[in-house]
């Protein structure tokens, strides 16, 4: 299956699609999980300004990098303590969505490397707001979160600047230019009690299904071999495909955790629903447009609608959310049955958030293809939580939702991925 045109398939699963869309597929996962910040950090910085903004940016990544870093390195079988194991993992990263955050690598012959951006999205969507904001990101942010990702290899590893924003000059590429080194005589990192929480949820020791036999021929089965600095998803083979779409998915919940325990921690439970739930609404509106168009699915039916809720990342992978989604005459039919995600025993994920009364992100997604649709308490036997989507002629179609209009304020919104060249080292 190269896209997802045509009627809808009630026994719809990723594995399903071809090679060359599971590539598409994931580098939209990975984008997403990327921009869930851009509609969340911005409701902290409104509610508590920018020092506390930084505070948790830098807890929500230091506390779920390491822990995806190493179930991605068990998933695609490289794991290690060198540097390049570490660039291996950058490629894999949430953090470093191919292209948007252009990162090229280079291994020098003495073990230590280097990394460097010729253009960095989320660098893009900070400059306009001032020289403050870019030192917060690109010194005060990635210092502390670098060194915490790097951590997940070796806790003496070192990411230093070699340059780095504010540029000078203004149009200065590459972005930004990096150093890692292991330092047998450096003092360890040790990670912080954050991710040792989101290391004893359920997600994070989520074991996925066997990928299935190969249906394409092609691609590498796993990253044990030696690094690329210019690896494409389209290299792999498609059960790896299929692993890294939903790790990736895996990624954004563990940093959804992160995010929601960090606010937990310094303001209480109910700060941290609100803010999660407004954060949940815009990414749930902008990663489902942007899925829509990746996949080619076309119309503002019912069939559109339901092909959506089937794909989008929020509710993936299918062993930790298990989402049925079917066609009824004149609805869609959504529930989700006993399933990991209502095994954590807390309320630190947006599926906590879900009621009898279909949450607002649960509309906005299916907004996205038809601004009448409306969503519906729903009764179905056995399910946790289930809703229906309908179109109503008669309502008034609905505006795009603040939250939404707020994500999209990020160059990420827009931002369309093509082949990159080679890497070529810039100059110093």
């Amino acid at each position: 299956m190269d896209d997802y045109r045509g009627a809808f398939d009630p026994r719809f699963e990723l594995g399903k699609l071809s090679r060359r869309t599971l590539a598409v597929l994931a580098r939209e996962y990975q984008l997403a999980a990327h921009l869930q910040d851009r509609a969340g950090i911005p409701q902290v910085l409104a509610r508590y300004g920018a020092r506390a903004m930084r505070e948790i940016a830098i807890d929500e990544w230091m506390g779920a990098s390491p822990v995806y870093t190493q179930r991605m390195q068990r998933a695609l079988r490289f794991a290690g303590d060198d540097v390049a194991t570490i660039f291996k993992g950058l490629q894999f990263d949430v953090g470093a969505p191919h292209g948007f955050l252009d990162f090229r690598f280079r291994l020098d012959a003495d073990g230590s490397g280097e990394f460097w951006l010729p253009y960095c999205g989320a660098l893009m969507d900070v400059e306009p707001m001032g020289e403050s904001f870019v030192v917060g990101m690109c010194h005060q942010i990635e210092d502390p979160t670098f060194d915490a990702t790097a951590v997940a290899t070796n806790a003496r590893a070192q990411v230093r600047p070699i340059h780095r924003p504010p540029r000078v000059p203004a149009d200065r590429v590459p972005h930004c230019r990096w150093r890692v080194r292991i330092e047998p005589d450096a003092t360890p990192v040790v990670e912080i009690a954050l991710t040792g929480q989101v290391r004893r949820s359920r997600l994070a020791r989520l074991a996925l299904p066997r990928a299935p036999e190969q249906r394409e021929s092609g691609g590498l089965r796993d990253y044990a071999g030696r690094f690329d600095p210019d690896l494409q998803l389209e290299d792999l083979a498609h059960p790896a495909l299929l692993t890294v779409c939903q790790e990736f998915c895996i990624q954004g919940h563990l940093l959804v955790r992160s995010f929601m325990l960090a606010m937990a921690e310094r303001w209480g439970d109910e700060v941290a629903g609100e803010i999660a739930a407004l954060q949940w609404v815009g990414i749930a509106g902008l990663a489902a447009e942007r899925v829509v168009a990746a996949l080619g699915i076309d119309g503002d039916g019912l069939d559109a609608i339901a092909k959506l809720f089937q794909v989008h990342p929020a509710f993936h992978p299918r062993a930790y959310v298990d989402l049925h989604v079917e066609r009824a005459p004149d609805a869609v039919r959504c529930w989700i049955g006993e399933c990991a995600a209502w095994s954590e025993g807390d309320p630190y994920s947006w599926f906590a958030r879900l009621g009898a009364e279909p949450h607002r992100a649960l509309e906005t997604m299916a907004q996205c293809v038809n601004r009448r649709a409306r969503c519906r308490p729903l009764s179905v036997p056995g399910a946790r939580v289930a809703w229906s989507v309908v179109i109503d002629p008669d309502a008034e179609p609905a505006l795009e939702a603040p939250e939404v209009a707020l994500a999209k304020l990020s160059k990420g919104a827009t931002f369309r991925f093509a082949p990159r060249p080679r890497s070529h080292v810039p100059p110093l």
